[in-house]
């Protein structure tokens, strides 16, 4: 594999920070479709059990100051009420910048008419991002440059998002904004950095029964924002026996991805990915590898007799 030196990676790293206000910021993931609350929270308490997920995500391997993501999220619908409610955390590190964020969901849902157990669930999220950069530790070619003089330690931005999410005993579709508020870490009037912008989410899924043991669901997410490329991941699972999920994915213009999940029970699910690039970044690392967990507990009232596949 090739090897980029230090100062070409903090080169690029400092154009990252100078350009986000026009790209992509959230963190990606390959398992969007079981981490589905970070991005819209009328999900919140729609699997009809308190569901805890656990992720790790570590991209493009290899590469010096590359993103590394940790999430966390516990989400139950709340007893005699259509109301679920939910709390996330993520961590996300790439180079010398690190972002904690911590989320409220809160969902209402509508029984709707028809055979398949339609829903029709609304959603509200409230968040708090802490962020810190070390620009200390970066080898700047100007020192004295005023936008990296001093380090930005625990900086407090508040947010809110909202979102609609309609679901059967086969299909779900959902549209999310999870930040509404842009915010601006840096402005000196000239630029602005580190400047986030309305990410817009759309995510659906169909699962197919093939035959009594395997069930076929694809799955799409697309991700809009202002001055950046249109971002789709399309996804193809298959279900078999009820434990075995194996499935591969695409992201366009970006990755080829391998997926696969056990459900050790009825409660207990883990899951891993790789994501293999197919842009010129293929060249400086060895891909991007992302594990989860998922453990749910059903009260007596709602045993499951099989996994949901969403």
């Amino acid at each position: 594999m090739k090897k980029v030196t230090i100062n070409l990676h903090l080169s690029l790293l400092l154009g990252l920070l100078s350009l986000s206000g026009f790209a992509q910021q959230d963190p990606q993931f390959t398992h969007y479709m079981y981490n589905t609350t970070n991005i819209n929270p009328a999900y919140a308490g729609s699997r009809g059990s308190l569901s805890m997920f656990g992720l790790h995500r570590s991209q493009w391997v290899g590469l010096d100051g590359a993103p590394t993501t940790n999430a966390f999220s516990v989400n139950t619908p709340l007893q005699n009420s259509k109301l679920g409610l939910g709390v996330s955390f993520i961590n996300d590190k790439i180079g010398v910048m690190s972002e904690n964020t911590l989320a409220v969901d809160l969902s209402y849902t509508l029984d709707l008419a028809g055979r398949n157990n339609n829903k029709l669930s609304f959603g509200i999220k409230g968040s708090a991002n802490l962020l810190d950069v070390s620009y200390s530790k970066l080898n700047l070619h100007n020192p004295t440059d005023p936008q990296f003089s001093e380090d930005i330690a625990n900086e407090f931005t508040p947010n809110i998002g909202a979102g609609i999410y309609y679901h059967n005993d086969k299909s779900y579709l959902g549209f999310s904004v999870p930040n509404f508020l842009e915010t601006k870490r840096y402005n000196d009037n000239v630029q602005s950095t580190m400047r986030t912008k309305m990410h817009y989410y759309l995510m659906g899924g169909y699962v197919f029964d093939l035959n009594p043991g395997l069930k076929f669901k694809p799955a799409f997410l697309v991700k809009a924002v202002e001055g950046a490329p249109l971002q789709v991941d399309l996804t193809a699972n298959f279900l078999i026996q009820d434990k075995l999920t194996l499935g591969a994915a695409y992201r366009w213009d970006a990755a080829f991805s391998g997926l696969i999940g056990f459900q050790v029970t009825d409660g207990l699910m883990v899951g891993y990915s790789y994501d293999g690039e197919t842009t010129k970044l293929a060249n400086y690392n060895s891909g991007s590898h992302e594990i989860f967990l998922r453990f749910e507990l059903f009260n007596k009232y709602k045993r499951i007799v099989s996994p949901r596949f969403f």
